[in-house]
């Protein structure tokens, strides 16, 4: 079954680390950092609601007054999540400003914006703008294994790594995939109609097996059937998952927190930030090499890899820098 989710490096494998990913069939998408992001359209923009940053140094981070100045003026909310200490980055960032007339302003603007201080605990700061974008007060939740949001249509989950700072790295797992047997329908004499969305949204949501489904083109009248005899109506595949890692040291905790996080995945962005031969610099500057990121991919039994952060150094040295990476990536795979 065709994905609902499509990434796409924004600024190629040299630019500001930026993963759009755009939802089929949905007016929406995910940001994975906010780098230069003046090459997307004010449309594709607009669509953002949830945005994933993995720290805050600059070519991560600077994106984010361009998206705030295109969603000013739009009724919209956006989830952020960063690292601790998140929320007040994005509050000076809102400051930055004057906001003495938004009262004036037909439609709100809110930001939520949460923290990921420990692999067990969310922190979540609101920000609106018809309040100035002062801060509201935190909520603090509890959460298990670095779950950031867990939607009917995806889960995010996060690892902190090393950067000389907490950096955060990310896995998109898309909801499972459901489909209908029509001939098994046939032979249940059950119809086809707009009750089988709410079939496969159940199964989605894991519902409970006596959770009850409405079939109501049933005639002569409507029925109530629990979700555990229409189990066999259907096949389920597991979704696709997507996973971002960038800026991380070359460390054996770090090797372990993003082998857990991206294990299987069928895209893995990496940075690959210095070629293989530079390792005693990318040690220096808590960076990944080439090398490191071909043999994390092959570690975690990754289906793709998808190298990108490639140092200014090595400009003009693409083919070199992803054979480097796809080397180590394919080393045992013969």
């Amino acid at each position: 079954m065709r994905p609902i989710f499509h990434p796409s490096l924004v600024n190629g494998r040299y630019g500001d680390p930026t993963v759009y990913v755009e939802t089929l069939f949905e007016k929406r998408s995910l940001l994975f950092d906010i780098g230069e992001i003046a090459s997307l359209s004010p449309r594709r923009i607009r669509r953002i609601d949830q945005v994933f940053v993995s720290h805050a140094h600059l070519d991560h981070f600077v994106g984010f007054d361009h998206l705030l100045r295109l969603l000013v003026g739009h009724e919209k909310s956006v989830q952020l999540f960063g690292p601790s200490g998140f929320a007040e980055r994005v509050f000076h960032k809102l400051q930055a400003y004057r906001w003495n007339l938004v009262e004036k302003y037909p439609c709100d603007l809110v930001f939520d914006v949460s923290e990921l201080g420990a692999t067990d605990s969310i922190s979540t700061t609101r920000f609106r703008m018809r309040k100035a974008f002062a801060a509201e007060a935190p909520v603090s939740r509890k959460t298990f294994a670095g779950v950031l949001c867990d939607e009917p249509t995806h889960r995010v989950s996060a690892a902190i790594l090393e950067h000389g700072t907490p950096c955060l790295a990310f896995a998109l797992q898309e909801a499972a995939h459901v489909n209908v047997w029509k001939n098994r329908l046939l032979e249940r004499g059950l119809p086809v109609g707009s009750w089988l969305h709410s079939l496969k949204k159940a199964v989605v949501e894991r519902r409970a097996d006596d959770h009850l489904i409405r079939i109501d083109e049933a005639a002569p009248s409507d029925r109530l059937v629990p979700l555990e005899s229409l189990r066999d109506l259907l096949t389920v595949t597991a979704g696709q998952k997507i996973a971002y890692v960038t800026d991380a040291a070359d460390t054996p905790a770090n090797r372990a927190a993003i082998a857990a996080l991206i294990q299987n995945a069928d895209i893995l962005f990496i940075e690959a930030t210095f070629a293989g031969a530079d390792a005693a610099l990318a040690r220096e500057r808590a960076h990944l090499t080439t090398t490191a990121a071909g043999e994390i991919a092959r570690q975690a039994n990754v289906r793709r890899v998808e190298p990108f952060h490639f140092s200014p150094r090595y400009a003009g040295e693409p083919e070199r820098m992803l054979a480097e990476v796809m080397a180590a990536f394919r080393a045992s795979r013969a």
